[in-house]
């Protein structure tokens, strides 16, 4: 005589829902390997061709007006050029929110100014010209014996500052947005026999800044 055996409903029911989560399981992992190879891939793209930050020059620097209104009020009027090059064979940069800024002894004389976005191709190289400004700026009451000593000296050590964002291009691909800061030193020295306002010239050479990424 045969036996016959049979499944209860909860037999049915347990296996159905083993079923239904070894499928959301499989879905899962999927969906796991997929996104774990393509930032494989992007990072070893990144590694390939692995990018280098922008340089930048400082080329021409003016100082046209340096003085105060009050012991402790500056007004200034700076002209500067800075040479930006991309050294990348195959990755582009974006530079965006970029402002330029002058200082002296540590102190800030003149107020941001914002250098038009634009885009630099592969070992691209652009002038980036700004006019810097700054009207009735706070400064420490030492300043002015600062500056009477440099002048009788015949020279003066300014450092100019650029911020920013950058963003890399690979052919279609752009990344998200990176903070530089550009850091650089020039030494300024007088006309002789001029009057203290006249304007300051700068070094022959072109003073090489440091890039921050």
């Amino acid at each position: 005589m045969s036996q016959i055996f049979s499944k209860s409903p909860k037999h049915c029911a347990e296996k159905q829902t083993l079923t239904i989560h070894k499928s959301h399981k499989k879905l899962l992992f999927s969906i796991s390997s997929f996104f774990i190879i393509v930032l494989a891939f992007i990072f070893l793209v990144w590694l390939t061709l692995h990018p280098s930050k922008p340089r930048f020059s400082l080329t021409q620097l003016d100082i046209y007006q340096l003085g105060l209104t009050r012991p402790s009020l500056l007004n200034s009027s700076i002209q500067l050029t800075f040479l930006s090059k991309n050294p990348n064979q195959r990755v582009g940069v974006y530079y965006d929110e970029l402002q330029a800024y002058a200082s002296y002894k540590g102190q800030q004389i003149t107020v941001y100014t914002p250098i038009p976005p634009f885009y630099q191709g592969h070992q691209e190289s652009n002038l980036l010209t700004a006019f810097l400004q700054g009207n009735a700026l706070p400064v420490a009451p030492s300043f002015g014996y600062d500056v009477a000593r440099d002048q009788s000296a015949g020279r003066m050590v300014f450092s100019l500052r650029a911020i920013g964002k950058i963003r890399w291009k690979v052919g279609t691909w752009v990344s998200g947005r990176y903070r530089f800061n550009v850091n650089c030193v020039s030494v300024m020295v007088f006309r002789p026999n001029t009057a203290p306002a006249s304007p300051f010239i700068g070094s022959s050479t072109a003073t090489r800044c440091s890039t921050d990424v």
